[in-house]
C-alpha cells in the first residue's frame, strides 16, 4: 500500500451527525445500541449498531460522549432522517431529545501522519482526544495507514492539512475492513455479518436491546454462517450487489457492503459472504459470469464464536 497511503483530510460529506441531549440521554442509548454506552468515557468513542427486533441492522455509529448528558452519533447521511425518526419513537418519557444536528458539527476524515500530528493515539483504536478546536477519534486503521475522525462544531477552523479525495477516505475504510450501514444494505445483516464483534462493534455483557437475543445466539451457539471479508475486483463494484459462488450459479452467497475504486486500479470492496464460499472456489458480483472477487487479508483477527 505504499503508493497508496494519502497523508492529509477530507470532509466527510456523506455523513451526518444525530445529537442526544438529556439526563436519560445515556440510560436511553443504553437500551437501545449493541455497544455499552453508559461505559463509555470522555476519552474515548465506540462503534454500535442499531438493530431491529430480528437483530438486522438498522444503523450504525460512531458514538461520541460530549459530556454526560450529550452524545454525538455520526452515522450516514442517507439513513439520518429514518434513523433519527424510528429512535424517536422509543424515547417516550426518557428525559432525552434526539435531532439532526449535521449543520452543527464539522466532520473531517484524517489520515496518515495526521492524526499523530493532531495528538492521535495511533496504538488505541477509539481513543478521542479534545482540543480546543474539536474531538479526534483514532479509527481502525487500513494495513499500516492510520485513520481518524475530526469532528467539531460547526464555524471552528478545520484541519489545514493537504487534501485527499474522497474516493481515497472511502478506499482505506474498506481496507479497514469497517463497513458503515448506508441505505443499500439496510436491514441485510446481523452485526456479525460484518464482523462488528471483532472490531469492537457488539458488547456481549450489557443489558438488553432491539434484537439482543438474536444476536446474542448467533454468536453463543456457533451459527456464524456469514463474515465479511476484503475482495479486489478489476470492474467497478456498488454497494449493494450480490456475490455468487462457482459452486451456484443461481443463489447468491452474500453481498457487497462498501466499495472504492483502488488506488492501482479496479475496485476494493467488503463484502458479507457464507463462510463456506469463502473457503474454496471462486467468487463473483452481480452474476456467476460476472465480475471475478479475490479476496484479500483482513487486517484484524475474526473472534471466534464463543
Amino acid at each position: 500500500m505504499s503508493s497508496a497511503t494519502p497523508s492529509g483530510q477530507v470532509a466527510l460529506s456523506h455523513m451526518g451527525v444525530i445529537r442526544a441531549v438529556g439526563v436519560d440521554a445515556v440510560s436511553f442509548l443504553q437500551g437501545q445500541l449493541t455497544q455499552d454506552v453508559a461505559q463509555l468515557g470522555l476519552s474515548e468513542a465506540r462503534l454500535a449498531a442499531f438493530c431491529n427486533a430480528k437483530g438486522r441492522m438498522q444503523a450504525s455509529f460512531i458514538v461520541l460522549k460530549r459530556s454526560d448528558e450529550e452524545l454525538l452519533l455520526v452515522c450516514s447521511l442517507d439513513i439520518l432522517p429514518a434513523t433519527l425518526k424510528r429512535l424517536s419513537m422509543f424515547v417516550m418519557r426518557a428525559k432525552a431529545k434526539l435531532s439532526d444536528a449535521s449543520d452543527e458539527f464539522m466532520l473531517y476524515g484524517l489520515t496518515g501522519e495526521v492524526v499523530a500530528s493532531q495528538g492521535g493515539d495511533v496504538s488505541r483504536v477509539w481513543s478521542k482526544q479534545d482540543t480546543d478546536s474539536g474531538s479526534l477519534v483514532v479509527l481502525p486503521p487500513a494495513g499500516s495507514t492510520s485513520r481518524a475522525l475530526w469532528c467539531a462544531p460547526a464555524g471552528s477552523t478545520p484541519p489545514d492539512f493537504s487534501s485527499i479525495e474522497l474516493s481515497q477516505w472511502h478506499w482505506l475504510s474498506v481496507r479497514s475492513g469497517v463497513a458503515m450501514i448506508t441505505q443499500p444494505i439496510f436491514e441485510a445483516f446481523v452485526p456479525q455479518m460484518l464482523n462488528y464483534e471483532s472490531v469492537g462493534g457488539v458488547n456481549f455483557k450489557k443489558g438488553c436491546y432491539p434484537g439482543q437475543e438474536v444476536v446474542a445466539r448467533s454468536q453463543f451457539r456457533g451459527t456464524l454462517k456469514r463474515r465479511a471479508y476484503i475482495v479486489h475486483a478489476d470492474a467497478e463494484l456498488s454497494v449493494g450487489q450480490e456475490v455468487f459462488h462457482s459452486a451456484d450459479a443461481e443463489q447468491p452467497c452474500g453481498l457487497v457492503a462498501s466499495a472504492a475504486p483502488a488506488p492501482a486500479g479496479g475496485f476494493d470492496a467488503i463484502v458479507s459472504i457464507q463462510t463456506a464460499a469463502a473457503a474454496e472456489g471462486h467468487l463473483t458480483a452481480v452474476s456467476a459470469s460476472g465480475p471475478l472477487l479475490t479476496l484479500l487479508p483482513l487486517p484484524y483477527p475474526l473472534l471466534e464464536d464463543l
